[in-house]
């Protein structure tokens, strides 16, 4: 039987997660914890910044008619698959990071003024002035779901995700649990006491699948 790997990422990355998994030889489970809405806001006028931050692609999902209004705009992208999706809707990545948001923004040495079009639960990023674009909820996660988890590889997309994987957790028994996290600070996030947890080489989805199969063996 395909060892099992469960994912917490909102849709629409969930499916994309759940079939690279399934190419890898898992049987994935489907287990977003957060659904992401649009938030109303007002862009602001575009000549008072050099360049918008972007770092999920949730944000221009979501980001709706007012994206446009902001276009003119080169794009500071956290990574590859927040670049991949600026590109589709038409507008220019300047920088395209391979680390975190922090990275990203210094990176950015050529842009002082970013504008970071932001989801609402968000690390600040000093000097970067913020506009909330959309907001990620938890979704009620039955008990009998989370237990999914024993004997599996759980892969965790953000810090919030693992924090609240890591509550939902609470009475599972770690030592059977595998942990595939994107990033060192998501790793952090989940805490100790794991069966083991692999960090990716790189802040992708490629490179955490990756991270999956080690952790699987």
């Amino acid at each position: 039987m395909p060892p099992r790997a469960l994912v917490l990422r909102p849709a629409p990355g969930n499916a994309r997660t759940c079939a690279a998994l399934a190419a890898a030889g898992f049987a994935p489970v489907a287990l977003p914890l957060f659904h992401v809405t649009p938030r109303d806001w007002t862009p602001p006028d575009p000549a008072g910044f050099d360049a918008l931050l972007l770092t999920s692609a949730q944000a221009v999902r979501h980001a709706g008619a007012g994206l446009a209004r902001l276009a003119a705009l080169p794009v500071v992208a956290v990574g590859a698959a927040t670049a991949e999706a600026v590109r589709a809707a038409g507008l220019r990545v300047a920088i395209a990071g391979t680390g975190d948001a922090a990275a990203a923004v210094a990176q950015a040495h050529a842009y002082p003024r970013l504008l970071h079009l932001a989801g609402r639960d968000r690390v600040a990023q000093p000097g970067v002035a913020a506009v909330t674009v959309y907001a990620s909820d938890p979704f009620p996660i039955a008990p009998t779901a989370i237990a999914a988890a024993v004997d599996a590889v759980v892969l965790l997309h953000s810090a919030r995700a693992a924090r609240r994987f890591a509550e939902l957790a609470a009475t599972l028994p770690r030592e059977r649990v595998r942990i595939a996290a994107i990033s060192a600070t998501v790793a952090a996030a989940a805490g100790d006491g794991w069966a083991s947890v692999v960090t990716a080489a790189r802040p992708d989805d490629a490179a955490l699948v990756q991270a999956a199969l080690a952790a699987r063996d």
